[in-house]
């Protein structure tokens, strides 16, 4: 994204404490609508952009199985995984909530005057293994609880008689945790990017005058 001298002057009229505000605004409206749109019924199993497959892994075994007839077991979990994904992302909120808040001053007007998606990157980039370590609980809870591991057992006990699969192959639990962040951080972005196309649109001051600033 390149600015014109105007818009530079523009920001350069917002403080830090301003930029931090308006950064953290959009991050935290980002999150809540993410995870309101993620955690829900088919949150993720009924949008296309971040439905969760089967691992790659078994993309191979799940062709074969849908060849002979048995494609029921392959939809059975792959509904199962984003299920799962779907019970953990309200639970997520607070994680993310407080990775916003330990944004530093320092790189706040540098991610506002960035790409469209700055922001998004700099907070996955900088948080992102402590949300899987403090989020992977709570998955595994959470597939637990819609019986996950049942249900691949039940796939992979078909697989195997057919040679296709060993069960030790795939971690769903660690697949699971992965796709569920990049989802998370795939509709923050696409808010992200609203924001900065629209910030008159934003219900927050904060974030109208420092986005407006920079459009």
């Amino acid at each position: 994204m390149l600015f014109m001298p105007s818009a530079i002057a523009q920001l350069d009229q917002i403080t830090s404490r301003e930029a931090v505000a308006g950064l953290k605004a959009a991050l935290d409206k980002g999150s809540q609508a993410a995870v309101a749109s993620l955690g829900r019924l088919d949150g993720f199993f009924g949008n296309p952009q971040v439905k969760i497959p089967l691992p790659e892994s078994l993309h191979r075994t799940e062709r074969l199985m849908r060849r002979v007839g048995m494609g029921k077991y392959a939809d059975e979990l792959i509904l199962t995984l984003n299920r799962a994904a779907e019970a953990a992302v309200p639970q997520a909120r607070q994680l993310f909530l407080d990775s916003v808040r330990k944004m530093t001053v320092q790189d706040a007007k540098g991610i506002l005057s960035g790409g469209d998606t700055a922001a998004t990157e700099y907070f996955r980039r900088t948080t992102q293994d402590t949300l899987r370590a403090r989020f992977l609980p709570v998955v595994s809870k959470a597939t637990s609880q819609v019986e996950l591991a049942e249900k691949y057992n039940q796939y992979a006990d078909t697989a195997v008689a057919f040679g296709l699969v060993k069960k030790e192959d795939a971690n769903l639990d660690e697949y699971v945790t992965q796709k569920a962040l990049d989802g998370l951080f795939f509709m923050v972005a696409e808010e992200e990017k609203n924001i900065r196309k629209d910030p008159l649109g934003a219900a927050s001051s904060i974030i109208r005058k420092v986005f407006g600033a920079i459009r």
